[in-house]
């Protein structure tokens, strides 16, 4: 028997823009980390607010306006390393490399930051945020997408389009955030044609980036929820690349 629907209201912003959401998704995304009991996570800081080029992806619940869930995209610029070349830099060199190619070929962003709320798990609610973030990418301009990936969400990453970059790593994987756990190094190849996804989630991102601004019902696991997507962005700036571009001061991390 289904649950009672559930309302929420997923939206989008340039986060330099937004400081008080920004903290409101810090808080949440720390308390999931925190419940289960892992605290060294490289992106677990608030540097990433004040970053131009940073986008964030939302869930809102309508009745009491609190967050449930976020995830962002950070754009290569060549100043401000990617959250991947942060976390597993330090063990394999290559992936500045080949953040640098994509980046002057085409442009790359991460995927980083991902959390719900344990009170609203199961309803699927990962899923639609990341339809929601893929779906807003094309607004930013950038060709290739990849992301730090933990096992137990392979299944759905993999649906989405990404897939494991073997040639980093261990077969991809790389211990991370702690030696309990192995995450994966995953991208989407393109994430304009969106080519390596499943027929199901293309079909939808793609109706979400036609129709940015939409109603949706969704069903998961019993629950329905009705969702109200708003994923345009009101302010985006450029990333400008040139061929002087590098990531040499980034090898020095620790």
């Amino acid at each position: 028997m289904l649950k009672p629907t559930a309302q929420y209201h997923i939206f989008v912003f340039r986060a330099i823009d937004e400081p008080a959401l920004c903290k409101a998704y810090i808080d949440g995304h720390r308390k999931v980390l925190s419940d289960y009991g892992i605290e060294n996570v490289t992106t677990n800081t608030d540097d990433w607010m004040y970053n131009p080029h940073i986008y964030c992806t939302v869930i809102q619940d309508r009745n009491s306006n609190e967050l449930v869930g976020g995830v962002r995209i950070q754009i290569a610029d060549g100043k401000h390393p990617l959250p991947v070349e942060r976390a597993i830099g330090y063990m394999d060199h290559h992936v500045f490399d080949k953040v640098r190619h994509y980046a002057l070929d085409g442009g790359i962003g991460e995927s980083c930051g991902l959390w719900i709320s344990k009170k609203v798990k199961q309803m699927g609610l990962s899923r639609y945020l990341m339809w929601a973030s893929i779906a807003s990418s094309e607004q930013l301009k950038f060709q290739t997408m990849l992301g730090i990936c933990a096992g137990y969400t392979l299944k759905l990453f993999g649906s989405l389009g990404f897939v494991i970059d073997m040639s980093l790593g261990e077969h991809g994987g790389f211990p991370y955030p702690n030696e309990k756990y192995i995450a994966h190094v995953i991208g989407i190849l393109n994430a304009i044609t969106l080519e390596t996804s499943d027929q199901q989630d293309k079909e939808v991102m793609l109706s979400l980036r036609n129709k940015p601004v939409q109603e949706r019902v969704e069903n998961n696991n019993g629950f329905t929820c009705h969702i109200s997507y708003d994923i345009i962005y009101k302010n985006i700036v450029p990333v400008v690349i040139d061929d002087y571009w590098t990531y040499s001061n980034m090898l020095s991390l620790e």
